[in-house]
């Protein structure tokens, strides 16, 4: 299962991965040093999952481009008629 999808456009600068990376581990130092060594592992393991993700195994894919989207001749052709009719009305 995977919790961050190392593809998404907020991840795409360096710092913020950092920033995330950091944050964690500095929690999880935080809950150590308070004495609270279950949320301490819990901030300690996101902090090392979010490296892994984020630092070690990024790998960014370049955006997919649109898909243009064209007009089929069957479209224009259903058009016609209808105009057509509205000028025999006249």
């Amino acid at each position: 299962m995977q919790l961050i999808d190392p593809n998404h456009s907020a991840y795409r600068h360096l710092w913020v991965r950092v920033l995330i990376v950091v944050v964690c581990f500095g929690w999880a130092i935080v809950e150590f040093t308070t004495g609270d060594a279950f949320w301490g592992m819990l901030a300690g393991g996101a902090g090392a999952y979010s490296f892994y993700m984020l630092i070690w195994a990024f790998d960014p894919k370049p955006p997919e481009p649109a898909a243009v989207v064209t007009p089929d001749d069957e479209d224009e052709d259903e058009d016609k008629p209808a105009m057509e009719d509205e000028k025999k009305g006249e």
